[in-house]
C-alpha cells in the first residue's frame, strides 16, 4: 500500500511518502509560506522525485486539526478532491500526534501554541490518548500533568519553557515538527474515513464566531447564516 500523508495545520508544511510502512520520501519546510500554494508543488515533486504518478497511491493521510483554521481547511479540500478523484482512501489523524516523536517514554504531551498563554493540548502514552485534546490555558495543562511519574512536552513548547521549569521542574520538553511519516504510520491500520462527512477538527470556534454568539445567545439564529 502506497500512502502520501501530509500536514498543514501550522507554519510548517510535512509531507511524506510510504509503501508498506517503510519511508520513501520525505520533506518538511518550516518557513511562513501560503500552504494553498506550497502544498501541490510538494506534492508534485516528492513523487516525481520517486517516479509515482497519482493513481499509484491507495491512500491519503492527512492532519486533521487542531491548528491553524486557514491551514486545517486547505488540507482537508486537498485530501479530499484526491481521494475522491483517485477514488482511494482517507483518513484523518490528528495535527497533536502528529508533533509526537516515535518511541517516547511516559505521558507525551504535545503542544500547539494559541496565544494568550492558551494552547491546544493532546496527552498520549504509546500514540494513545489518555484524555481527551483539548483547548486549554496552559496553567489547565500543568495541571492536569502534574501527578505524571514521567511527561514530556513536544512541538510549540517553546513560549511554555520558563513555565514548565517552575512547575514541573522534573518535567522534559523538546521543541518538535509535524512529522507526516508518523501520521501515516499511526494510521496504518486506522480505518478509512466517510469523504463525505469528513471535516476539520478545530476543537474551538474562531474568535469572530464566539463573539458573534456572546451577542446573540438567546436568538436562535446561525452564526453562519447570519454572514
Amino acid at each position: 500500500m502506497k500512502v502520501l500523508a501530509f500536514d498543514t495545520s501550522s507554519k510548517a508544511l510535512s509531507l511524506a511518502i510510504l509503501e508498506d510502512k517503510q519511508l520513501l520520501a520525505e520533506t518538511t519546510i518550516n518557513i511562513k509560506k501560503n500552504h494553498s500554494i506550497t502544498l501541490m508543488p510538494a506534492i508534485d515533486f516528492l513523487m516525481g522525485s520517486l517516479d509515482l504518478t497519482p493513481k499509484d497511491l491507495d491512500r491519503i493521510v492527512v492532519a486533521e486539526g487542531p491548528g491553524s483554521y486557514t491551514g486545517l481547511r486547505i488540507a482537508a479540500a486537498t485530501a479530499k478532491t484526491l481521494a475522491h478523484t483517485l477514488n482511494i482512501e482517507l483518513v484523518g489523524m490528528s495535527s497533536l500526534l502528529a508533533l509526537v516523536p516515535n518511541q517516547q517514554e511516559g505521558l507525551v504531551v504535545p503542544l500547539m501554541d494559541a496565544r494568550r498563554n492558551n494552547v491546544y493540548a493532546g496527552f498520549y502514552e504509546h500514540a494513545q490518548p489518555v484524555f481527551p485534546e483539548a483547548h486549554l490555558s496552559f496553567e489547565e495543562v500543568l495541571e492536569q500533568v502534574k501527578d505524571a511519574d514521567q511527561v514530556t512536552f513536544v512541538g510549540e513548547v517553546g513560549a511554555f519553557v520558563e513555565q514548565i521549569q517552575e512547575q514541573l521542574p522534573q518535567a522534559n520538553y523538546q521543541e518538535t515538527l509535524p512529522n507526516a511519516a508518523n501520521l501515516a504510520l499511526w494510521a496504518w491500520d486506522k480505518e478509512a474515513d466517510s469523504l463525505h462527512d469528513f471535516v476539520p477538527n478545530y476543537l474551538k470556534r474562531v474568535e469572530a464566531e464566539e463573539n458573534w454568539l456572546k451577542n446573540h445567545a438567546e436568538s436562535g439564529e446561525s452564526y453562519i447564516k447570519r454572514l
